[in-house]
């Protein structure tokens, strides 16, 4: 049940509305506004609906929806102001929907139920922000889910170790922040932190970028040049792509970091290597390694500790956070005023293989935030490779998001065990949930957010 209050000095729009409203819909009028306060502080409020007809100005009614703004909850109004500059006085005092006198029963329900939602996800992010902060999280990377949590602690455990760590995952999850967080959470914080993607550095170049170069040692070296591992100093050197490298590259990388120094291109001082090296790759050492394609000494020495980052088909727990910060993110950016997202785009995000991972997620918020004519990101709004989606256009308005994420569960839990030939333990072992968890997944049994979520 949706608990609505009315606050408007028309004693005879109540009754008029409760009739017409969805059967969802509990709606309470207050004239005064003590009780209208008395009902908020008691958390007996989940949307307000101003009437700013009657009695009531939008200048009187301005430190009423103020308060109930700061609250976090939504509000909706009635106003037979035409003028261009009230709706968007409105707009800046954070009212969601307006409606002309007399609203519209349809509209209205639709109205409140979209506010409803919009708040709810809006008190799970926050909720999730919150956990995620008890539990060691980490302030630059969005996601409260288990195998998101798996990283963070290792990215706190290896933060002030010098051991050499491979970050490993599909393009688009996320690496470099990883290895930003590491750098971050440690004590060379204060260094620089240094990126190379050694695959956009042609073959020629890329000794020179590392190691430096010194006067005259090549065709057009007018001058000496210090390379990245200088440029680091005593803060992280992160080698992004690292399987990108050349065989030739990668005899003198190894070299260097057994040694633990380097010379520069035409050059003969070695300089020691004060930089902590981070590596990065989203392809498969250990079978380039069997394929001869990557030396196999280079691919221990820097494969002490590995971090694997979750592609995000592998944590749907984490889509909501992204979608939200992604919004606040490019809202602010594009000086456009969205407050959130319908369900049924929500229910095509969810649904969304997403084979870019996040990067490709951050692009479709970004599209959408950029196309959007209304307040909230609508499923028209998304590429259409996602408005393309069956499923997206089978989910009612009024689901919700734990709905849509129940749902996406039991497919990924139906699809796995398809793949498993019918065997419901490697299918759970390989989704990384127990046997039980699994089962109730696939059974009538409602889902629980229990520790039964767990590693198998």
């Amino acid at each position: 049940m949706i608990r609505t209050l009315l606050r408007s000095s028309r004693s005879n729009l109540e009754p008029l509305l409760s009739a017409t409203l969805g059967a969802d819909i509990d709606l309470r009028l207050e004239v005064s506004e003590n009780r209208a306060f008395d009902l908020l502080d008691r958390n007996h409020v989940d949307v307000v609906i101003v009437d700013l007809e009657g009695n009531m100005s939008l200048d009187s009614q301005k430190p009423f929806i103020t308060a109930v703004r700061e609250r976090g909850l939504p509000v909706l109004a009635i106003t037979d102001d035409e003028r261009r500059a009230g709706a968007l006085e409105l707009m800046e005092l954070g009212v969601t929907d307006q409606f002309r006198n007399p609203p519209s029963p349809l509209e209205m329900t639709l109205a409140i139920r979209r506010a409803y939602e919009q708040a709810k996800m809006r008190k799970e992010l926050i909720q999730a922000r919150k956990a995620l902060s008890q539990m060691g999280g980490i302030p630059s990377i969005i996601g409260s889910s288990q195998r998101m949590l798996a990283v963070y602690s290792l990215v706190r455990q290896v933060a002030d170790l010098d051991t050499d760590i491979l970050i490993t995952g599909e393009s688009g999850t996320g690496k470099e922040l990883v290895a930003r967080a590491i750098h971050n959470q440690g004590s060379r914080c204060g260094a620089p932190f240094v990126t190379v993607s050694c695959g956009a550095i042609p073959e020629a170049l890329i000794e020179s970028e590392l190691f430096g170069h010194e006067k005259g040692s090549f065709t057009g070296a007018a001058g000496m040049r210090q390379g990245l591992f200088e440029t680091a100093g005593a803060g992280t050197l992160f080698l992004d792509e690292i399987g990108e490298l050349s065989p030739n590259t990668q005899v003198k990388l190894l070299r260097a970091l057994q040694e633990k120094e380097f010379t520069r291109v035409g050059g003969r001082r070695p300089f020691p290597i004060k930089a902590r090296v981070l590596y990065a790759t989203h392809r498969d050492l250990s079978r380039m390694v069997e394929e001869e394609r990557f030396r196999r000494d280079l691919f221990f020495r820097i494969n002490v500790i590995n971090i694997q980052v979750p592609s995000l088909r592998n944590r749907p727990d984490d889509i909501l956070a992204l979608v939200q910060h992604f919004i606040e993110q490019f809202s602010l950016s594009c000086r456009k005023s969205i407050v959130g997202i319908r369900p049924s785009a929500m229910a095509a995000l969810v649904n969304h293989d997403w084979p870019g991972n996040v990067r490709e997620l951050q692009n479709a918020i970004h599209r959408a935030v950029i196309v959007a004519g209304h307040d909230q990101i609508e499923l028209t709004d998304l590429p259409e490779a996602l408005q393309d989606l069956p499923s997206a256009e089978r989910i009612p308005v009024s689901s919700t998001f734990d709905n849509l994420l129940r749902e996406f569960r039991r497919k990924l839990a139906h699809d796995a065990i398809a793949v498993c030939n019918g065997n419901k333990t490697l299918a759970a072992k390989n989704l990384q949930i127990s046997r039980a968890y699994l089962h109730r997944l696939i059974g009538s049994e409602p889902e629980e957010s229990s520790d039964d979520s767990r590693v198998a």
